[in-house]
């Protein structure tokens, strides 16, 4: 009786963590808790391939500060969360505390004057 094996695939994983106001996302193939104690620690830190026409220059910032990085280590309160996903993202800094983003928030109703609300 034969049975069809599945190909192990090497598990991709997506960490968002913050750092200086930024919310930064990578993806990594191995994710741990490391050997020093209160931080993860993340190896292989993938980055997608210059095949395409546009540049992200967040992705390109990423690639700048993380070449020649074999393996990082972040603060475990820094760690927003991880994820295993199916297939690599683009990896980018997220905007700061400073950064509203596009959410907007909804209008809340003046009290007409004289009244306590």
């Amino acid at each position: 009786m034969t049975t069809k094996m599945k190909p192990k695939h090497k598990p991709i994983y997506r960490v968002l963590f913050r750092n200086q106001d930024n919310v930064y996302e990578l993806y990594a193939r191995k994710v741990t808790q490391g050997s020093l104690y209160a931080f993860v620690e993340v190896e292989d830190i993938l980055f997608g391939e210059r095949t395409q026409m546009l540049v992200d220059p967040s992705e390109e910032r990423l690639k700048a500060e993380f070449a020649g990085v074999k393996r990082t280590y972040i603060p475990l309160q820094a760690v927003i969360r991880v994820d295993e996903v199916d297939k690599e993202g683009v990896s980018k800094i997220l905007g700061g505390a400073g950064d509203k983003g596009n959410v907007t928030p909804f209008p809340m109703p003046v009290p007409p004057p004289g009244r306590k609300s």
